[in-house]
């Protein structure tokens, strides 16, 4: 069983080739700037209830939802092209084939055609590198 997942790993790279450097993910090309929401919620966490405490306990909610927004908005303004919400240029592009006639897949006919395509993927790679 064992040798059949390195072999399914080696036929997936010969493959996607692109697979093999997923390992040069580490962070280091990302900018200092993408650790601003977890350290700013790390710091609203720690400093918020010492210096305004009422606020804090009345609306530490929305702190936490606004340090989330802002991560979730930076990566689909920056990795817009793997989310269906920052995706707003292939959504322009719908809208003017449609203008012009031609059929498109609405946003579930959208996401039944990638579920159908990617859950597979994902579901196979999930047991190639992670059992």
């Amino acid at each position: 069983m064992r040798r059949s997942r390195w072999v399914a790993a080696a036929a997936s790279l010969l493959v996607w080739p692109g697979l093999a450097l997923a390992a040069d993910l580490d962070g280091s090309h990302l900018s200092p700037l993408w650790g601003v929401p977890f350290a700013g919620l790390l710091l609203s966490i720690a400093l918020m209830p010492l210096l305004v405490p009422f606020f804090w306990h009345h609306h530490f909610g929305k702190v936490s939802a606004a340090w989330t927004l802002a991560a979730i908005s930076a990566g689909a303004v920056f990795k817009g092209a793997n989310t269906y919400i920052g995706n707003a240029p292939n959504l322009m592009v719908k809208a003017i084939a449609e203008d012009r006639g031609v059929k498109m897949p609405s946003f579930f006919g959208y996401m039944a055609w990638s579920g159908a395509v990617l859950i597979p993927l994902f579901v196979l790679m999930t047991f190639i590198w992670f059992t």
